[in-house]
């Protein structure tokens, strides 16, 4: 079985992919390699680590399952031990409850049988005792080298006469940033070795978000809903990046869960050469 720099990993593989999660911490997928490619697209950051009021929290890379909106309270609980793996042929669930906050985050992953493909199913429950206003938030960091692209479109149809995109910037981020490059039908986060962060959030209508990096292009998917509302302003899709990493993050709307209810965020990756997508 891998390991993941000393950590206990598995792996899902087929002829064009291989995914490698964490099998104690998480939920956390640590590697996405293209067999084509022959690297892994994801960021790997061990030793990148947060301070928090619970102590030590550890980035890892990869892909991580949180819940919005950001608070040092409720978001930077670490997330070592205690999780739980359940596999099948081409699928694991990876489940880990949060004792601090009262949030069962769960993961399940499901990589095609023949294809550059996976389905991810993001899943919060409430195992708390009263009811919790949150949203689910699935971020995926993906190593320096590339560029994302965040494609613009508003919503088809009205007269022209209202306005159509909203931006939300962090207080770190600058609009002189030589990262930071819009475009008409798409922004595009070129990654430097910055170590100034820079953080854009809007309302993504079209679904996608795409990251290009040696010769292939990573695309997350999702449904949005806009009429629902989101956090940061109304985001349902950001995009972070410094010197170590560049983070594409989706969000499902707000959601005011009950104890024992649950809300779903489900995400569709693709692999494939640069000039396809």
């Amino acid at each position: 079985m891998p390991d993941y720099h000393d950590q206990p990993a598995a792996r899902l593989e087929n002829d064009s992919l291989i995914l490698d999660y964490l099998t104690e911490a998480g939920p956390r997928i640590v590697r996405l390699i293209p067999k084509a490619l022959g690297e892994n697209l994801l960021a790997e950051t061990p030793d990148y680590d947060l301070p928090t009021p619970y102590g030590r929290y550890r980035l890892w890379g990869g892909h991580r399952l949180w819940h919005a909106p950001e608070a040092a309270a409720r978001t930077y609980v670490p997330d070592e031990g205690n999780l739980r793996v359940a596999t099948a042929a081409n699928e694991v669930s990876l489940a880990r409850d949060e004792p601090i906050t009262g949030i069962r985050k769960e993961l399940t992953i499901t990589m095609s049988r023949d294809a550059a493909r996976v389905h991810l199913i993001h899943r919060l429950t409430n195992t708390g005792l009263w009811p919790v206003e949150l949203a689910p938030w699935a971020i995926t960091q993906l190593r320096l080298g590339g560029t994302a692209l965040l494609p613009t479109t508003g919503p088809a149809g009205d007269e022209g006469l209202l306005p159509d995109r909203l931006f939300a910037l962090w207080p770190y981020s600058r609009w002189d940033d030589p990262r930071f490059r819009p475009g008409e039908e798409a922004i595009e986060i070129v990654t430097q070795p910055i170590a100034r962060p820079f953080k854009l959030g809007y309302l993504n209508h079209a679904g996608w978000l795409a990251y290009r990096y040696g010769g292939v292009t990573f695309t997350k998917r999702w449904t949005p809903r806009p009429a629902q509302r989101h956090v940061d302003f109304g985001c349902n899709a950001e995009v972070y990046t410094n010197d170590r990493h560049l983070e594409l993050e989706t969000l499902g709307p707000l959601v005011r869960l009950s104890p024992g209810e649950s809300v779903e965020h489900v995400e569709a990756w693709e692999v494939g050469a640069t000039d396809s997508n």
